[in-house]
């Protein structure tokens, strides 16, 4: 359930136009690592696998990116975005997996 409001707070944060979006943000990459990051982790804890959860997530991020693309003041279809997403899915795996691995070993 958690996974689901997050993906739900990415694509109404990703999908507002650009001029009802706040002028004070950090920088926009770490915003898209910091979220994915977070949708990540939620659906790894969610139960689904770690491959598949990468997989979903990066997946998710490149529609959101391409549903961007008619929303005024959003730059949608963004590489770099898309990069940030992965990475941030990335990180949030590679740490659950180490969590888990050490978990196991306990």
């Amino acid at each position: 359930m958690l996974a689901i409001l997050g993906a739900v707070a990415i694509a109404v944060g990703s999908l507002t136009p650009g001029s009802e979006m706040p002028t004070n943000l950090p920088w926009d990459k770490f915003n898209h690592f910091i979220g994915y990051a977070g949708l990540a982790g939620l659906v790894g804890l969610a139960g689904l696998p770690l491959v598949r959860t990468f997989i979903a997530v990066v997946l998710y991020g490149i529609c959101i990116e391409y549903l961007q693309i008619p929303v005024p003041g959003r730059s949608g279809g963004d590489w770099n975005d898309i990069l940030a997403n992965s990475l941030g899915a990335a990180t949030a795996v590679l740490v659950l997996a180490g969590v888990r691995r050490f978990m196991l070993r306990t």
